[in-house]
């Protein structure tokens, strides 16, 4: 499956032109000959070429989306005709990885390799993934695309293992899985039909720069005009100003350790509750009373109902409810199970969650960002991500 056979001639050259405007300004940050494209840069470059949706601050396991296609964009120096590239990061499960070796810790890397990426898919309605790769060598870019495939378990094959490292290959891939950063990489291997960009590196990037500002021309280089495209990153968001981040489970448990760490009988298992019979979809997100303090006025008060976006698109009618405004529920109320239980989380009706289920996908929070005052996005968090939030609002107040 190719994205680039998708796209538009004008389309393709359009994002050569922002590839090769880039790597021109090389000089301002190394002294090689072979092109530096920051990966941010590399990322936005890619979206506003081909009109994808920008998923780099949403820490999922794609960094675009677009027609369906989940979109891996990677930039990386080349040194002959293929590299180990970092794809995953298992720090939050190192302890658990660490007793384990050889086959059963490739299949262990497996099961959690597979399920982020299917639930990226889920969450996002991928149905064709692919890896874009931007790879700089001397005086060239050379972009090409390989499979983002799952790993395919059956055929897992054993290549070494030694203190620091296992090495293990599939049908399709060879994996490196580095013991002390909890790192699964990847061979990226350079196809033979990768198309090759020439790129010539202004010798004094700072005086170019310095003529765009002060007299308001356009930079052109090899008649390509650059002045339209965002070369720095966006601004950072700010906690508890322009986000905020919700667990999905009980704080207080988590941190002791003591189980059940998602509470069986409220928030997102509220359905299972005792008193009456229930319907398999009522539930609601917690919102913890730190929240609020941290956080004064950023959801809408008690009630009042507002937009929230899920990744894939949809509008949900959503509200702050419950004594003490504790709880973020959709309208009707099982919105929230059908997309967060069932589709996303691929929960039965009447399946608890529990927090093991979490820990597999790589999530266990909600990311919510204020579009306006009556809109917001909702998105998945890393784990631990609701904790980094909390030091983070904490010292911005």
């Amino acid at each position: 499956m190719s994205f680039l056979k998708t796209r538009s001639k004008k389309d393709i050259d359009q994002y050569c032109s922002y590839l090769r405007a880039i790597g021109a300004f090389s000089n301002l940050y190394s002294s090689s000959d072979k092109p530096f494209i920051q990966y941010r840069v590399a990322e936005n470059a890619f979206c506003k070429a081909f009109d994808a949706k920008n998923l780099a601050r949403a820490d999922v396991a794609y960094d675009a989306v677009i027609s369906g296609f989940g979109i891996g964009i990677k930039t990386f120096i080349l040194s002959g005709n293929s590299k180990i590239e970092k794809v995953a990061e298992f720090n939050s499960l190192s302890i658990e990885l660490r007793n384990l070796k050889g086959l059963e810790l490739a299949n262990r890397l497996s099961d959690y390799r597979n399920e982020r990426i299917s639930f990226a898919d889920r969450a996002y309605g991928i149905d064709k993934r692919i890896y874009h790769i931007v790879g700089r060598d001397k005086g060239v870019i050379k972009i090409f695309e390989v499979g983002y495939d799952l790993i395919d378990k059956a055929s897992i094959e054993i290549i070494s293992e030694n203190k620091s490292s296992l090495k293990f290959k599939d049908l399709n891939n060879e994996y490196n899985f580095n013991f002390s950063k909890s790192v699964l990489m990847k061979r990226f291997v350079v196809p033979e039909d990768c198309i090759e960009i020439d790129v010539e590196i202004i010798d004094e990037p700072i005086e170019a720069l310095l003529d765009l500002t002060s007299k308001k021309v356009e930079l052109l280089t090899d008649n390509l005009r650059v002045s339209n495209l965002t070369l720095l990153e966006d601004e950072e968001l700010i906690p508890g100003k322009d986000y905020v981040i919700l667990p999905l489970y009980s704080p207080n448990a988590k941190n002791k350790n003591k189980e059940p760490i998602v509470p069986l009988k409220s928030q997102l298992n509220q359905w299972n509750a005792g008193g009456r019979d229930r319907d398999p979809g009522e539930v609601y997100i917690a919102i913890p009373k730190i929240i609020h303090e941290l956080a004064p006025g950023f959801l809408p008060k008690s009630n009042v109902v507002f937009t929230l976006k899920v990744p894939s698109g949809e509008a949900l009618n959503a509200k702050v409810c419950q004594a003490g405004d504790k709880a973020l529920m959709t309208n009707p109320n099982n919105a929230m199970a059908d997309w967060m239980l069932r589709k996303v989380l691929n929960l039965q009706p009447r399946e608890l969650l529990t927090y093991s289920k979490l820990k597999n996908v790589g999530y266990d929070s909600v990311k919510i960002t204020k579009i306006t005052n009556a809109e917001f996005l909702i998105d998945f968090a890393q784990l631990d991500e609701y904790e980094n939030f909390l030091d983070k609002a904490i010292n911005h107040v």
